[in-house]
């Protein structure tokens, strides 16, 4: 049956909701843009053979990446509820589905936890850039003022806790007047800075280089492991298996057209990881830089690239404005998956639901703040908490969320559910994509995002 009116809440009020296509896309599209984006997207893509890597992403996206994010999506819409509330009613009486959903709520607590230590030092990153503490031609010093930042336990909770409270008061407004008024500026935003910077970098000497590190295909380094690596990107970068996509796709409108608006949100967050990477390369290689990836490059070799270019001071500081508009969208979307559950499950109001969050992250997030200070030492699994909490959401959590999801849509729910669910109640005529999709979710994306984890566990 069409669902045409959204539930109450616990509270008895409206449950709120997205207004506008527009809006969907820009807030689909901020939960899969992250610092990943920036900075590790387009050097994994260089490293391992610039265009023919691609190839074999775009490939693994259409098979791990977008049907899981269109399953969530759809499941998410057809019960308008949270992540966990929406495993629970569709799925069969004296089943435990909902477990998933839990494990995607844990898993998303768990990535905001360092997520948001990694967006304290780029909104600090910020204001160094304004006051020109990081302009430096030498990656010496740079590298010292980011050791300076990390190694400080003051300086990185109060970071950290900055840039939650920030979070927390966008979510407080609400979805329509929060997390879709805010994506709706910030997405343009981020455009436009990529573009600035963009041609900026494609006027230095070094551009051809750099592009060519970028985009030259080199198909002798397309390998198995390369394969998996590509997959693993693919699925990690959407935003799937975390609960976030189920909890935006319950704000969907019902006349909203998820596989074509997924694929608009893929083909967008694609578009933004060349750009950056248009930014970055050409740059660092103008300058003799070695492009490397993780914080180094970020926090290290970026204010020297652009300390050394003309008017760098204005563009590094451009650059960590992008950089913190990247990491907005994707913590709203982390934050939103514990609140929605709070708010649907245990009966509170949203803004008790978001305070409660904040002071838990607040506490627990500390310790990954701290792990490169007071912390440093102190080891499970010998690993600090940061390591911890990275490793156990993305290599456990989410590829077993994922690998579920798959089973639960195709083996369970089932085709005509789902036909019905994504045509619309036969609206659209899409029945070749659904079948298509179907198949994809019952027999080889499951498949793909188990080798994904075994990789990630080391057992490949």
């Amino acid at each position: 049956m069409k669902q045409t009116t959204q539930p109450a809440t616990p509270a008895g009020q409206a449950r709120d909701a997205f207004t506008s296509s527009f809006g969907v896309l820009a807030a689909t599209l901020g939960s899969a843009v992250g610092l990943g984006n920036i900075w590790k997207f387009p050097y994994v893509t260089g490293a391992n053979g610039g265009a023919g890597f691609l190839l074999v992403y775009l490939l693994a996206t259409l098979l791990v990446g977008l049907p899981v994010m269109i399953a969530e999506i759809m499941l998410g819409r057809r019960a308008k509820a949270d992540a966990v509330t929406t495993l629970r009613v569709l799925a069969p009486a004296g089943q435990y589905w909902w477990l998933i959903g839990a494990s995607g709520v844990l898993a998303a607590f768990l990535i905001l936890s360092f997520y948001s230590e990694v967006a304290g030092w780029v909104f600090a990153y910020v204001f160094k850039a304004i006051g020109g503490d990081i302009l430096s031609k030498d990656p010496a010093q740079t590298s010292a003022a980011f050791g300076a930042l990390v190694s400080d336990p003051l300086q990185s909770l109060l970071w950290q806790w900055g840039v939650l409270l920030f979070i927390g008061g966008i979510l407080l407004l609400g979805v329509a007047k929060g997390i879709e008024a805010v994506t709706k500026k910030l997405m343009p935003v981020l455009f436009i800075l990529l573009l600035v910077l963009g041609v900026r970098s494609l006027m230095l000497p070094g551009a051809a280089q750099g592009l060519a590190f970028l985009f030259a295909p080199d198909f002798s380094k397309i390998t198995a492991e390369v394969a998996l690596i590509a997959m693993g990107l693919a699925f990690f970068k959407l935003s799937i298996g975390m609960g976030t996509m189920m909890t935006y796709g319950s704000y969907f409108r019902d006349d909203q057209n998820i596989p074509a608006t997924t694929v608009r949100v893929m083909s967008a967050d694609l578009f933004v990881s060349m750009l950056a990477g248009i930014v970055v390369f050409p740059a660092v290689f103008t300058f003799g830089f070695k492009p490397e990836a993780g914080p180094s490059l970020l926090f290290i070799t970026i204010p020297a690239v652009f300390a050394s270019m003309p008017m760098g001071h204005l563009f590094m500081v451009l650059f960590f404005v992008l950089s913190a508009v990247a990491a907005t969208g994707a913590m709203l979307s982390l934050l939103e998956v514990p609140v929605s559950v709070m708010v649907g499950r245990f009966n509170i109001s949203r803004v008790r639901a978001t305070l409660i969050n904040l002071l838990l992250l607040g506490v627990i997030g500390a310790s990954c703040a701290l792990s490169n200070s007071v912390l440093a030492d102190v080891k499970l699994f010998g690993m600090t908490f940061f390591d911890l909490f990275d490793f156990v959401s993305s290599s456990i959590l989410l590829p077993i969320g994922g690998i579920f999801i798959c089973l639960f849509v195709s083996w369970v729910w089932g085709k005509d559910k789902m036909m019905a669910a994504l045509s619309n109640e036969g609206v659209l005529h899409n029945r070749v994509v659904v079948q298509l999709l179907y198949g994809l979710l019952k027999y080889v994306t499951p498949l793909l995002i188990l080798l994904v984890m075994l990789k990630g566990l080391g057992l490949l």
